[in-house]
């Protein structure tokens, strides 16, 4: 039997599965970078890694701390600029990019501008930055929705997914043809969008989560697939590979950030007896 998991090890285990050999692959800072690390590492080792400031064919040493960190590889092929990073996406060149979601919609257009009334927000998000010029150029988009929600009607419309459904993204004579969304993973399944409506679907469930739960959170009446599967588990050596790269990762923030809290204390409390004697 293999070892336990944490369910951020099975969500960026499940990402890496998303990346095929020889696609050319854009990642951000967090799970993206973990999940290229490791297909790369385990199968799909002629796959190109490229960071959105324009560092190409990276080999990757640690997590990144921004879209710019050289100090994070082993090395890379080569270094642009992020303008030059962009229009590679234009130019057709980039296969597959990563991006988190604010709110999504049934046809995964996404907001990650602000929740509530943009001159209003209840919560203010970090913006498209480079999220809308990827997914319409990219060939294929790998969303992931961890805290964010679904919603009927967007609170803010920032980057396009399949537009009204159907063929609208294709005629609106905007996009690649063939672009778009590809699958969108959440902590409770993964969802992928029907090849004619394009209306998202529910492919894969979670171990351990039931159909009820994953519906709770979706306002409108969800499809699934009459093939429905559970989410595969993990192998020891993807698991072990997280661990070894990312632990802060394979914990998740709040357990990460407990426990340099923790550490953090310990080394106070250290010292002050140091102090005394």
């Amino acid at each position: 039997m293999s070892k336990p998991y944490t369910l951020n090890e099975l969500l960026i285990i499940t990402c890496a599965k998303e990346i095929e050999d020889y696609q050319n692959v854009i990642l951000g800072v967090g799970l993206p970078t973990t999940a290229g690390a490791l297909a790369k590492a385990l199968f799909a080792p002629h796959a190109t890694l490229m960071m959105e400031s324009g560092i190409i064919d990276f080999e990757p040493l640690v997590p990144l701390h921004h879209i710019a960190d050289a100090h994070s590889c082993r090395g890379f092929s080569y270094a642009t600029d992020l303008f030059t990073a962009f229009t590679m996406t234009y130019r057709g060149f980039v296969d597959v990019c990563f991006l988190g979601v604010g709110q999504i919609d049934k046809f995964g257009n996404l907001n990650t501008t602000c929740i509530g009334d943009y001159d209003h927000p209840q919560l203010r998000l970090p913006g498209s930055g480079g999220a809308a010029d990827f997914i319409s150029y990219a060939k294929k988009t790998v969303l992931t929705l961890r805290g964010g929600q679904f919603v009927e009607k967007l609170d803010y419309f920032t980057s396009p997914g399949y537009l009204d459904g159907g063929d609208s993204r294709d005629r609106s004579g905007l996009f690649p043809q063939g672009s778009g969304p590809s699958m969108l993973l959440t902590t409770k399944g993964v969802f992928r969008f029907d090849d004619q409506t394009k209306e998202m679907y529910l492919a894969q469930i979670h171990p351990g989560v039931r159909l009820e739960d994953v519906r709770k959170q979706i306002p409108w009446e969800l499809k699934v697939s009459p093939e429905l599967t559970v989410t595969s588990r993990p192998t020891d050596a993807e698991i072990d590979f997280v661990r070894r790269f990312a632990p802060a990762e394979s914990l998740g923030r709040e357990a990460a950030t407990e426990l340099a809290i923790a550490h953090a204390v310990d080394r106070a409390q250290a010292r002050g007896k140091n102090g005394k004697d």
